[in-house]
């Protein structure tokens, strides 16, 4: 249903006259799970009931509404029913139901209506049902039946007028000292519209209080516009709604669940029909750092239904982050005999305790950096983070580059392309910020875009040794991290709901979900944002073919030897036949300006 007001044709069913027991004597119209669905057969054997539910947007909407006309409106289709012969016992005894559904509190008012059409019948008598063989009425599936004038059962589609005026109604209410069902008005009121005048009705109960009415039709009935009533009262005999709260009820982690959920449906309810959801909640998503870029993501993963999250960091949690870094706490500085929480895993646990539906992990590892020289003493330890790390970007479908430095995004660079996942990068500066999607092996090579490295004519180095205190802290305006996080985390949505996901190139809109750039470059000093493309250069240390070629090759060997020696990348890529035809150019430029210079002197002197 939706958002939507329009009325929705449902079922229900009561249950059937000879099922009911002394502890269940009163009829209840039953609406679940199932009278949504087309098939109208209760395989139970109950009686089932045509319905329509009216559902509104707005508790206003449902107080204010008209339920006299509503009411109204309802009985004429009824009466429509009966005025074109067109009419079975579900339509006539037709139920609507009127609700609300405030789904944030898990509160619904819900106001049932059994529109009945008034005919006046006098009693002429009342006494026990023993003159008229009743025996086969419970295995008929009419609650109203005819009888002939052989005694056999007539079903209700099959009444005619010169058949007799003997008739049996099977009553949903077993209590002799009540009155019989709402359903026999509307039973009366067809009798009396198709001529009867005059009937014998057994009110038939299952529990031996069956009765005996000889009725009179007291006046003609109305075939215009008849007397319409039949809205439900409450347990006080008062007209008014009842509402079912369940919030109490439900397991907070369920109402949790859905209450997530239900932003997301909205949003594609009113404004996104064609938002892919399912898509953007299956994926498993990979953090490569869970400092301040980590956090913001991450949190803006989990409002887009994001469930399956990993963080990989192998930091602790310092003074300084708390503040800049909502997943931590003062306390978690301190904790883990005074050293401070892992990042990674403290940073999971915090997801669980914000959203217990979250799938988060933390793990605690060393990305291998190019130019970060090893030793034969930490080859085992670094082949073996190597190894978790190519295990958790291929079990994972997108990547996101959120750490410190250059040098440590080469190896998940490499390993992304390769894998052919979703690679998202952003990266801080004083006061700008990058956010970028790196190219697709399924793009064409002419056509693939850059990755982070593809503006650089020199390998990855070693940037963080004998940096000064301002070089080792993240310097940049507290802005730029929640700014660049929600720029990687909506560029990562938008790419999914593009047609071609990751192969999409930069100049294409998406036609359900907007752009999705290369790249975007932002800029607190004057409050711009820039959206660049650049193709994959065919000489990158990361992207290149021959680094990929190198890589799924040789695997660690390949990139054992990158660490130890920049220079050797630099080989690979052919970056160092880039720089000696640079060097060649520049001094075949230098000899032509000082050839160019002696000409002019020579002129000047002459």
């Amino acid at each position: 249903m939706k958002l939507g007001t329009s009325a929705r044709s449902i079922w229900g069913f009561i249950t059937s006259p000879h099922k009911l027991t002394r502890f269940d004597d009163k009829p209840i119209v039953n609406v679940d799970k199932l009278s949504f669905e087309q098939n109208e057969e209760d395989p139970t054997g109950n009686f089932v009931l045509d319905a329509e539910l009216l559902n509104v947007n707005t508790i206003e909407e449902f107080k204010e509404i008209n339920k006299a006309e509503l009411l109204k409106k309802w009985g004429h289709i009824i009466l429509r029913h009966i005025e074109t012969g067109c009419i079975t016992e579900q339509l006539l005894n037709k139920v609507f139901l009127l609700t609300f559904s405030d789904l944030k509190k898990y509160k619904f008012y819900y106001w049932f209506a059994f529109p009945t059409l008034e005919s006046n019948w006098r009693v002429l008598h009342r006494g026990p049902a023993e003159s008229l063989a009743i025996t086969n009425v419970a295995s008929t599936s009419s609650l109203l039946s005819q009888v002939d004038e052989d005694g056999h059962i007539v079903l209700f589609k099959d009444i005619l007028l010169e058949k007799g005026n003997k008739f049996v109604f099977q009553d949903t209410v077993l209590d002799p000292d009540m009155k019989p069902s709402v359903h026999l008005k509307n039973y009366l009121y067809y009798l009396a519209y198709i001529g009867f005048t005059e009937i014998e009705l057994v009110i038939y109960r299952s529990n031996n209080t069956s009765e005996l009415l000889n009725l009179e039709l007291s006046s003609p009935v109305n075939k215009i516009s008849p007397k319409i009533l039949g809205w439900e009262r409450t347990a006080q005999g008062r007209l008014g709604p009842k509402v079912a709260e369940l919030g109490l009820l439900i397991n907070p982690n369920q109402l949790a669940e859905q209450a997530v959920d239900l932003n997301l449906r909205l949003m594609k309810w009113r404004i996104a029909p064609e938002l892919d959801l399912d898509i953007i909640k299956l994926q498993k998503v990979l953090l490569l750092g869970a400092g301040t870029l980590g956090s913001y993501v991450s949190r803006i993963l989990m409002g887009w239904g994001v469930r399956e999250i990993t963080f990989v960091d192998n930091g602790r949690v310092s003074y300084s982050n708390p503040v800049r870094q909502p997943l931590f706490n003062f306390a978690d500085c301190f904790s883990s005999s005074g050293k401070g929480e892992y990042k990674a895993i403290q940073a999971a646990r915090a997801l669980h305790e914000i959203f217990p539906g979250a799938i988060a992990e933390g793990i605690v590892l060393d990305v291998p950096m190019v130019g970060h020289p090893i030793s034969e003493a930490t080859e085992g330890k670094l082949k073996s983070e190597y190894e978790k790390l190519m295990q958790l970007i291929s079990s994972h479908d997108v990547v996101f580059l959120l750490m410190d430095s250059r040098e440590s995004r080469w190896l998940p660079t490499v390993a992304g392309l390769s894998k052919d996942k979703i690679v998202i990068n952003a990266a801080l500066g004083f006061d700008s910020y990058l956010v970028m999607r790196h190219g697709s092996l399924k793009q064409a090579p002419e056509s693939r875009l850059g990755c982070y490295y593809c503006n650089d004519v020199v390998a990855p180095s070693d940037s963080l040794s004998d940096r000064t205190l301002d070089q080792m802290c993240t310097v940049t305006r507290a802005g730029c991290a929640p700014l660049a996080s929600a720029l990687a985390v909506e560029l990562f949505i938008s790419l999914l709901q593009h047609p071609e996901n990751e192969a999409a190139l930069a100049d294409e809109t998406n036609p359900k979900f907007g752009e999705v750039p290369h790249q975007i470059r932002g800029s607190l000093h004057n409050f711009q944002l820039t959206k660049l493309h650049a193709p994959a250069f065919k000489n990158c240390s990361a992207c290149s073919t021959n680094v990929v070629e190198h890589f799924e090759k040789d695997g660690w060997e390949f990139v054992k030897k990158c660490l130890n020696d920049s220079k050797y990348l630099e080989d690979i890529s052919e970056l160092t036949q880039v720089h000696a035809e640079a060097e060649k150019a520049a001094a075949q430029l230098l000899e032509d300006l000082l050839l160019d210079n002696d000409d002019e002197d020579s002129e000047w002197i002459s």
